[in-house]
């Protein structure tokens, strides 16, 4: 078995860290690996980095250490915050400096570089640009200019794409031993994105969720409903996001406790008082990334459903999102037009983009489902300007 195994319908990409690996004259000591979400950015390069400090491709304890993200010779910086800090890059750097043990290289993972702001990417520059021998840098994020360009410059482009359906759902089989039909279910419905269709297909409760989000748009019978869903929609988010970094939040507590000496104390010292502040503001944002996503994922599997209607009303028969719905897709589709539709998408595709603001996410989703309900009212918005 390879590293690159699971790095389906990326042939390309395959080949091209294959000759840096075979030839010293072809590697070099930055790059930058890109591609949509579900695209496998992050794990593209972390089978590289398991190449690079096993000294090959085949599958071993060492690539197995690497690819957990826990090798002496690695460093990865994952965070669910919204920004990187400059503190951060910082430490990142120091560690960079460091000699390789057990292996020839040293490797460092930025799985976000698209949050650093440019006076943090800044600080990462001059390290990029000098690193230590034996160190190497991989960064990744969405696009080459989610990055700065002085950063971008600096390293080799490894562009990934999202992979087909059959791809995903033959990796679904073979890894995670999902029987074939809901294998092609979950890559469908997931998009193509590897984690999000790993996630469907291996969660029993996944298809009853789905189907409650696809329901959304015919309970928006009335002004008031919308609005009361619309803040369930948001609680419901806010509680399955608290879930998952609930228990990472209490852990780093508890080691940041322990490091400053005051575990079990049941008053905090002055001294300590803004290191645990600043630890529970970075846990707060995370928070709100968090929900933030959730809420992101429901207006996409929304859009899932709206493309489907259109393209029924379009007259196309295949190719469909949601290929199990078609009830509820035809009955939809035949209560407007492709013209309403395409401003349903459109209500949408802004609701997306105002989670990336500071805007309140109640505002946001009550003002999308209005939109969903009736959405010619932002075409009536738009003539009266």
């Amino acid at each position: 078995m390879s590293v690159f195994d699971e790095l389906v319908g990326q042939d390309d990409v395959i080949t091209q860290l294959g000759y840096a690996l075979d030839d010293p004259a072809a590697m070099t000591h930055a790059w930058l690996f890109t591609g949509p979400p579900g695209s496998g950015r992050s794990n593209a390069a972390r089978a590289f980095a398991a190449a690079l400090i096993s000294g090959g491709t085949e599958s071993n304890e060492v690539t197995a250490r690497v690819l957990s993200g826990h090798h002496e010779s690695l460093t990865i910086m994952s965070t669910q915050k919204s920004v990187i800090s400059i503190e951060e890059v910082r430490e990142l750097v120091s560690k960079a400096q460091a000699s390789p043990v057990n292996s020839k290289w040293r490797v460092v993972i930025i799985e976000d570089a698209d949050r650093m702001m440019e006076r943090t990417a800044n600080v990462l520059l001059k390290a990029i640009e000098e690193p230590p021998p034996g160190t190497v840098w991989l960064l990744c994020a969405p696009s080459p200019i989610d990055v700065l360009t002085t950063i971008r410059s600096r390293c080799r482009p490894v562009r990934l794409r999202i992979p087909s359906r059959d791809a995903v759902a033959q990796l679904l089989m073979q890894r995670d031993n999902v029987s074939e039909d809901r294998a092609h279910w979950a890559a469908a419905v997931a998009q193509n994105h590897i984690g999000r269709a790993k996630y469907l297909a291996l969660n029993e409760s996944a298809d009853a969720e789905r189907k409650q989000i696809l329901a959304i748009p015919g309970k928006l019978t009335s002004v008031g409903a919308t609005i009361r869903l619309a803040g369930r929609i948001v609680d419901a988010a806010a509680e399955t996001a608290k879930a998952r970094v609930e228990e990472r939040n209490a852990v780093e507590r508890a080691q940041l406790l322990t490091t400053l000496g005051v575990e079990g104390e049941k008053t905090i010292p002055p001294s300590a008082r803004a290191q645990i502040r600043k630890l529970e503001e970075e846990q707060k944002r995370r928070s709100v990334r968090a929900r933030n996503d959730e809420l992101d994922r429901i207006f996409l599997e929304l859009m899932s459903l709206y493309r489907d209607i259109l393209i029924y009303q379009l007259g196309i028969r295949d190719g469909w999102i949601n290929a199990g719905e078609v009830d509820l897709i035809a009955e939809q589709a035949n209560r407007d037009g492709p013209d309403t539709t395409l401003l349903r998408i459109d209500a949408i595709t802004e609701a997306r983009h105002r989670l990336q603001t500071n805007m309140s996410p109640v505002l946001i989703v009550e003002a999308a489902f209005v939109l969903l309900s009736n959405p010619w009212l932002q075409e009536d918005r738009t003539d009266a300007i």
